[in-house]
């Protein structure tokens, strides 16, 4: 499905300003997004990692009336940016951004989220995991970014890279959890769907 001019805008200022322009969503992941949040159709989104805010605003799109989407970043220099595509995007009245580190920020939350973005620091993903695990209601879901990693999960050449042993390590995580039912989808760079049983 076509992006949303709004998201082409972004993705166009993003790769022109931002640093590392790379780490953004694009199009055929934020449909997927898009997609999934409109199956679910959450009141209550944690998003961990806004980055430009490309994947906030997708995951909106699926938001109940009345939903919020809390999203959290570490880079407060990313702030102006997100926070003026949030504006443009008629997104804004519902998504609250937080700055700061999330594992000081999710314990303070009271809120049962249905649906949990993850796409921030790889070797942090298992904090980020059971923090959320904790705010999410029975049923609800979480998903996580990156878990191919570029493909060198698979690849047993790759030895000495911090994020490739994390991600290793989240996936062996998820996998032996009897908590979660889980599946990893082929897409971009690869995304964890895992339920709350």
């Amino acid at each position: 499905m076509p992006e949303p001019e709004i998201l082409q805008q972004l993705y166009r200022e993003t790769w022109l300003k931002v640093y590392a322009p790379q780490m953004i969503a694009g199009q055929e992941q934020g449909n997927l997004l898009r997609m999934v949040s409109h199956m679910i159709r959450p009141k209550y989104i944690l998003e961990i990692g806004t980055f430009t805010g490309y994947s906030a605003i997708c995951l909106s799109y699926g938001l109940l009336e009345n939903g919020k989407l809390h999203t959290v970043e570490l880079n407060r220099e990313l702030d102006e940016i997100a926070g003026r595509y949030f504006l443009l995007s008629g997104f804004s009245d519902r998504i609250v951004q937080h700055f700061g580190d999330a594992r000081n920020i999710i314990p303070g939350f009271d809120i049962i989220f249905d649906l949990v973005y993850i796409d921030a620091a790889k070797e942090l993903y298992i904090d980020f995991y059971e923090l959320s695990l904790q705010k999410l209601r029975k049923g609800g879901f979480i998903l996580a970014d990156n878990v191919l990693w570029y493909g060198k999960v698979s690849n047993p050449k790759v030895k000495n890279d911090k994020d490739t042993a994390a991600i290793r390590k989240f996936n062996d995580y998820i996998s032996q959890d009897e908590r979660v039912e889980n599946i990893i989808l082929p897409f971009r760079d690869g995304i964890m769907l895992i339920r709350k049983k």
